[in-house]
């Protein structure tokens, strides 16, 4: 018996001796995370991301990437046609991918200008710069606002971008006066926003339908594109009429009249009555100001009283003329052609002005009237050929801006 105990300890203790020898079975290391972005693999490189910080330039980022001066100036020179180097600008993102080994030295630079362009400078061997874009993913979205006091404050209250404000006060610019908005006046909108690496906001997109009920009326709005190769969104109304005029109703976005076209004006300035031909748009010095139609600058100069001014011919019968600038837009001389929205100046008060603001004069058939109480021609009407396209585009669209519900 004793003999058999100890057999069967043995036995038990070479069976676990061998089950402790046993190799243990080993898990893989994962493989490493592949990161793509601007069409490169950044596992390639050593790479670093980083802001453009204030006072340091482009050669100083490349010396720090260990490509010497004499490189920098050839890769901007080669490379200024497709971007000038110069307009770096603080705060914005760049990414240089570098060599993998141990010279570690700069073979890409690339600069986002925004979120969705970028710029590519390529020069470990020739030199080659290019511009891309992000893939965009667009969502389509909806919102209401009903009117308490001003539009800004009914969007402001949603949590919305504050761009839509500046976006429908441009599509209803000749339909709704917005300094003049009801209480319960209100609104609902079908609008786009962009997002790249399907999370980052990128900004809005266009508003593709709108309604807004200004004392009772509903007054829709459609994004169109009539001349698919020029591209250019307009806007028109549920029956194909054009929202837009042949002239804007100011040249400064979101002013105040602080002074209107009056024979009979008091001018403190002369201490005596004097006829104001003008209407004055109070605004802060540098404020863009635009030019209200499409048509060629006849003047750009400077007088005594009317100070730094450019003067608009638009056709045969209208001229525009805007005074007291600060300074010109870049570009804009005797003879440029001008589209309706174009910067062309900036606020000022030069000549005899007591404060910022725009001096807007109107000529019709060479005679100055009040630009506030003339008929003015309606933008071109939509072709006929294009009518059945576009009704067939906002069918859907107004079947959901009616189904929306207002919500305060």
């Amino acid at each position: 018996m004793k003999h058999l105990l100890v057999l069967l300890f043995l036995v038990t203790a070479l069976s676990c001796e061998k089950e402790v020898k046993q190799p243990l079975v080993q898990s893989k290391p994962l493989p490493p995370k592949i990161i793509k972005e601007f069409g490169f693999t950044f596992n390639n490189y050593n790479y670093l991301r980083d802001t453009i910080r204030k006072g340091q330039s482009f050669g100083f980022i490349l010396d720090q990437a260990h490509v010497g001066p004499a490189r920098v100036y050839e890769i901007v020179k080669k490379t200024k046609k497709v971007f000038d180097i110069r307009r770096l600008k603080v705060g914005n993102p760049y990414v240089i991918l570098k060599s993998k080994d141990s010279l570690d030295k700069g073979e890409v630079f690339i600069y986002q200008p925004d979120k969705i362009n970028y710029v590519v400078f390529k020069f470990k061997d020739t030199i080659k710069a290019y511009r891309a874009k992000k893939k965009v993913k667009t969502i389509v979205k909806t919102a209401t606002g009903i009117i308490k006091t001003s539009l800004s404050e009914a969007i402001d209250e949603k949590g919305l971008n504050y761009i839509i404000v500046n976006d429908l006060s441009e599509i209803y610019a000749w339909t709704i006066d917005f300094f003049r908005l009801q209480k319960n006046d209100k609104f609902k909108i079908i609008y786009e926003e962009k997002y790249v690496d399907d999370s980052i906001y990128a900004g809005m997109g266009k508003i593709k339908a709108a309604v807004f009920e200004h004392n009772n009326e509903p007054l829709y709005a459609f994004a169109f594109v009539e001349n698919k190769k020029k591209g250019i969104v307009d806007y028109f109304d549920d029956k194909a009429k054009n929202l837009r005029r042949a002239f804007l109703k100011a040249p400064l976005k979101f002013s105040r009249i602080s002074s209107r076209y009056n024979m009979r004006r008091y001018i403190k300035y002369y201490g005596r009555i004097k006829p104001h031909l003008g209407t004055d748009f109070a605004a802060a010095t540098n404020t863009p100001i635009m030019a209200t139609a499409s048509g060629r600058v006849t003047a750009r100069a400077y007088t005594r009283g009317n100070g730094n001014y450019i003067k608009i011919r638009h056709n045969a019968t209208y001229e525009t003329q805007y005074l007291h600038m600060n300074k010109f837009k870049r570009g804009v001389n005797v003879g440029t052609y001008v589209k309706q929205g174009d910067i062309i100046g900036y606020v000022g008060m030069t000549g005899h002005a007591s404060g910022p603001h725009v001096c807007y004069r109107f000529w019709k058939n060479g005679r100055q009237v009040d630009p506030l109480r003339q008929k003015l021609p309606a933008a071109a009407p939509m072709k006929k050929t294009q009518r059945p396209r576009f009704f067939a585009n906002i069918k859907p669209l107004k079947q959901q801006l009616d189904s929306i519900s207002y919500t305060k």
